[in-house]
């Protein structure tokens, strides 16, 4: 039984954007300049998150990177136990095909989802590589997933809930972790 939460707040607008900047710099480090990239954001808030990458990697290469959007719903492993959930649509501006993916999402917990996410990207076409940018990476992998750029590594207990607010859905930027209390 439950007798509340505690809640904190671990970052705020400013620490969420160096954050990304960093992301950024190692993208760019890592894949030796933008040719070939393509953002992948996944719904929801994985979206705008790849869209400031995006603005992030231009910003520092003075080239625009491909940004679009990954709905993985139909291809969770919990969709019978969650079946009514709303679709959004995938929105790839170029193929897939010979490109280096980066997969962009808020909160990399379970793997769970970078999985679904890369089934659903099997039946876009072949990139060369597919990578992961997480901004927080919570831990407690069922799956064999690791991040390759994350802004933070945030260790959580299983009481432990990790909030990503983003401004563009949420209207503030803001990473909370609330602590579930036991009565």
């Amino acid at each position: 039984m439950s007798a509340g939460s505690d809640s904190r707040v671990i970052w705020d607008s400013d620490d969420i954007s160096r954050a990304l900047n960093r992301i950024a710099l190692h993208i760019l480090e890592s894949n030796k300049g933008s040719d070939g990239l393509l953002l992948l954001g996944i719904r929801t808030r994985g979206v705008p998150l790849a869209h400031r990458l995006g603005a992030a990697i231009e910003a520092a290469e003075g080239a625009a990177v491909p940004v679009g959007e990954l709905d993985i719903t139909m291809y969770r492993d919990d969709l019978r136990r969650q079946p009514t959930r709303a679709v959004g649509p995938t929105r790839i501006p170029v193929s897939v095909d010979g490109r280096t993916v980066v997969l962009v999402d808020d909160v990399l917990f379970s793997g769970r989802t970078i999985a679904a996410a890369m089934e659903a990207l099997k039946d876009l076409g072949r990139p060369t590589a597919i990578r992961l940018a997480a901004l927080i990476d919570r831990g407690h992998r069922e799956l064999p997933i690791q991040a390759d750029f994350v802004g933070k590594d945030l260790p959580t207990g299983p009481a432990q809930h990790v909030r990503v607010l983003l401004s563009e859905i949420d209207g503030e930027d803001q990473v909370s972790v609330r602590t579930e209390k036991e009565a």
